[in-house]
């Protein structure tokens, strides 16, 4: 794994996103890296993140998908382009479709590994399968179709 997470490069202006902006202090701040061909991310809930005593409540389960996997999608365009991710300009994605399978109750109090793999790249977009494990068991999959971000809102 790498030592420096996609999201430590995104620019300031594109950094304020709930799961994964480092500058929303109020947020996820979730970190993704690079394991060879697949990207993980190890988060672990809070225990405000309940649904009932004991789980994890399912908007923060497709919210780390979510975001682990444009995350993803980022860090894949540019290596598909063969640039490094502090270049110019930023790649951002935005997602255009989720798509979340919920397979088992996710416990609370335990690290979630989200482990995310790269389907297609194609033009400006980026189709993305991730699953969410805890204590080693899938927990719940999702698959993210994320776009570039339009010029108009960079």
């Amino acid at each position: 794994m790498t030592d420096k997470a996609f999201q430590d490069y995104y620019p300031e202006q594109f950094n304020y996103c709930y799961g994964c902006g480092q500058l929303n202090e109020h947020g996820l701040q979730i970190k993704s890296t690079w394991d060879g061909d697949e990207a993980v991310c190890i988060y672990l809930p809070r225990p405000y993140h309940i649904s009932i005593p004991g789980y994890v409540y399912g908007g923060l389960i497709a919210s780390l998908i979510d975001c682990h996997s444009t995350g993803t999608a980022a860090a894949a365009a540019y290596r598909a382009q063969g640039r490094p991710m502090d270049s110019q300009p930023p790649l951002r994605f935005l997602t255009a479709a989720l798509h979340v399978d919920y397979l088992r109750p996710t416990p609370l109090g335990v690290p979630l590994e989200l482990r995310a793999s790269v389907k297609e790249i194609k033009g400006r977009k980026v189709v993305v399968a991730s699953t969410l494990s805890a204590n080693g068991e899938v927990c719940a999959r999702g698959e993210v179709v994320a776009v570039q971000m339009p010029e108009g809102m960079q």
